[in-house]
C-alpha cells in the first residue's frame, strides 16, 4: 500500500512515469496500472483485490503460534532440551497446540519472519560427552597421501 501511494503522490507532483519507475523499483506498467486504478476507482482501487488460487493453509493465529514457540527459549515450558530443531518443533506444535504441521512448513514460516532454527545437537564434539574426547582415539585420514608420479625422462 505504501508503494502505492509514493506512485500516486510522485506522479501528482508532476513526475515522469518512467522515472518514477526506476526510482521506486518497479516498471513503469506498473506505475500505470495503479493510476488507472486510482482514476477510476479513487484510493479504494488502491487495496488488495481478492485473488483466484489455493486458499492460504495456515491462518495468521497458527502461524503467530509457530513463530511465538519458536522464540520461546524451550526451558522456559519444562522442555528438556535447549533449541528447536525442525523436528522438535513440529513434535511440540503437534502435541501441545493441536497443530499438525510439516517440517518444511515450519521452515518457511520461520524464514519469512526472518529466523533461522537450530539444527539437533549430534554426538560429535566435546559439548556432548566430554569424556569422548579421551576415548575417540586415532582416526585414519579420509583420504590416502597424493603418490609422486613417476617420470622416465629419455
Amino acid at each position: 500500500m505504501v508503494q502505492r501511494l509514493q506512485i500516486i503522490l510522485g506522479l501528482a507532483d508532476r513526475g515522469r512515469h518512467a522515472h518514477l519507475a526506476r526510482r521506486l523499483g518497479i516498471t513503469p506498467g506498473t506505475v500505470y496500472e495503479w493510476l488507472r486504478r486510482f482514476s477510476a476507482e479513487s484510493l479504494t482501487g488502491l487495496a488488495d483485490r481478492e485473488r483466484s488460487g489455493r486458499p492460504p493453509t495456515y491462518s495468521a493465529e497458527q502461524k503467530a503460534e509457530v513463530i511465538a514457540a519458536a522464540r520461546t527459549k524451550p526451558e522456559a515450558l519444562g522442555l528438556p532440551f535447549a533449541s528447536w530443531p525442525l523436528d522438535r518443533s513440529r513434535a511440540y506444535l503437534s502435541e501441545q497446540n493441536g497443530l499438525p504441521i510439516k517440517r518444511s512448513r515450519i521452515d518457511e514460516i520461520l524464514v519469512a519472519e526472518g529466523l533461522r532454527w537450530r539444527k539437533q545437537e549430534t554426538w560429535f564434539g566435546e559439548k556432548v560427552d566430554p569424556q569422548f574426547a579421551g576415548i575417540k582415539g586415532h582416526r585414519a585420514p579420509l583420504h590416502p597421501p597424493a603418490r609422486a608420479l613417476d617420470r622416465h625422462v629419455p
